[in-house]
């Protein structure tokens, strides 16, 4: 059986143990400054072997320039010895064996012995601590935005070059005053609650996603801002990194687009007004003219210019009502023709054609549409007037599919007496019109004369 080890009796053996094992530098000196016990990190933190620095005065591991100091410092601790940071308020340095300095924290820890008071010192190198937030402070610095600290009181701890420049403060006029010098009068009142409830759930977001935000100049003038908040554990605790971006150009900018969307839109609603007021007087000359004509060729010839116009009209009224010119929904375009066409021609010439419309959900510019909508005023126009004579029964399709390789494939086809002959086709003012809007739209153009006949146009569409 182990017995049980008499702290009190190897109470000096303890301390030697505990201090050894402690992971800070550790130096125990005694009145006259010289040190009595040192631990494994003192000799890799100093570079000494401890037989090197025992019974030597504590000034061997002091900087030259703060020697001379040194030992009225060490005597006025002694006559009031307390724990306590050593240095508090002043940056603090230690001496390595290879001649360079190194910054330290030190802590002063008075014990009485029997050889009377002892102090043990603890000492921690915070070289990599300052290189870091020597980096972070470069970083915040180089930032294009605005950077400011701020701990969990408001405090602004500090701030970068661009945050004076978009506030019009130096950061000796920032540093130490609370965060809501920043934040115009209107809303300081709430701003104090939304931080602290930020803190009790701190994470990296933008700040007041979904509202306008605005910071106040020195000058006393609002700006517009876009702000992110990231949480930072420093050792005084948590505070808030805030990223601050001027956003008065974009702002400008947007007002100036809507503004001149605004003007586009008027103009259009002229241009509209304008286009249709030509094509209904256009309209009603050709009907004025066909009151005056009485050969037959003569008025079918008028009467089917009169239909191009009035599908022309559809088309730009269509047009006109979508939201986005670059991209049309061409499925609207072509009801809003065929309707017209069944209305001018099938239903009351011949109520036993029906219409069959198919079309995948495809968007063209504007370029594209008003020439494919023509084609199709052509095509299923001329299906109406030639395909179905005598009052015969039959059905006209037309289907829109989108195919591989970014192709789109019009189909207009009928079940009725086809193509005459190829003079026929050739000589047709419609079909020669089919044939350049084709071309326009830098399509391929097929067509099958019968059983049943069916044009078909394969057209690239737009990236």
């Amino acid at each position: 059986m182990t017995p049980d080890f008499d702290v009190t009796a190897n109470k000096d053996e303890v301390m030697r143990l505990a201090v050894e094992a402690s992971p800070n530098g550790m130096v125990l000196i005694d009145v006259e400054g010289r040190i009595a016990l040192v631990n494994t990190s003192v000799e890799t933190m100093f570079g000494y072997h401890r037989d090197e620095l025992i019974g030597e005065l504590i000034e061997k591991l002091v900087p030259h320039r703060f020697r001379s100091q040194h030992p009225e410092l060490r005597n006025q601790y002694f006559h009031a010895p307390k724990s306590r940071a050593m240095g508090q308020g002043r940056e603090l340095y230690a001496l390595h064996k290879d001649g360079t300095e190194f910054p330290v924290e030190i802590g002063l820890n008075p014990m009485t012995t029997k050889r009377g008071v002892l102090v043990l010192a603890a000492i921690v190198d915070i070289t990599e601590r300052l290189r870091a937030q020597e980096m972070m402070r470069l970083a915040v610095e180089a930032a294009p935005n605005g950077m400011l600290l701020t701990d969990q009181e408001g405090t602004i701890i500090m701030a970068n070059s661009m945050a004076e420049l978009q506030f019009g403060y130096t950061r000796s006029e920032l540093v130490g005053q609370k965060i809501t010098l920043l934040v115009p009068h209107r809303f300081r009142q709430r701003h104090p609650d939304l931080q602290h409830s930020y803190f009790h759930n701190p994470t990296s977001r933008a700040m007041g996603e979904g509202r306008d935000l605005y910071a106040l100049h020195k000058d006393g003038r609002e700006f517009p801002v876009e702000i992110g908040l990231n949480p930072i554990n420093t050792a005084q605790g948590l505070m808030i990194l805030a990223s601050v971006l001027d956003i008065t150009e974009r702002k400008r900018q947007e007002e100036q687009l809507k503004s001149a969307l605004k003007e586009k839109e008027v103009m259009l609603a002229e241009i509209h007004h304008r286009v249709k007021n030509n094509l209904q007087i256009i309209d009603s000359l050709i009907a004025m003219q066909l009151d005056n004509v009485s050969d037959e060729k003569a008025r079918f010839l008028l009467t089917d210019s009169q239909n191009r116009i009035k599908s022309m009209a559809v088309i730009h009224q269509t047009l006109y009502q979508s939201q986005d010119f670059s991209k049309v929904d061409i499925s609207l375009v072509i009801s809003g023709l065929i309707n017209n066409l069944a209305h001018s021609y099938g239903i009351p010439g011949n109520p036993n054609v029906q219409v069959q419309v198919e079309t995948d959900d495809i968007t063209l510019p504007i370029e594209s549409s008003i020439p494919l909508g023509l084609i199709i005023n052509e095509l299923v126009s001329n299906a109406f007037k030639h395909a179905f004579p005598d009052h015969r029964a039959g059905e006209i399709s037309i289907t829109l599919k989108r195919l591989p390789e970014h192709k789109a494939r019009l189909d207009i086809s009928d079940n009725g007496v086809g193509l005459e002959s190829n003079t026929a086709k050739e000589e047709s003012l419609g079909l020669r019109l089919v044939e350049a809007l084709s071309d326009q739209l830098e399509a391929d153009l097929s067509i099958q004369s019968a059983n049943p006949t069916r044009f078909t146009v394969v057209m690239p569409l737009p990236d």
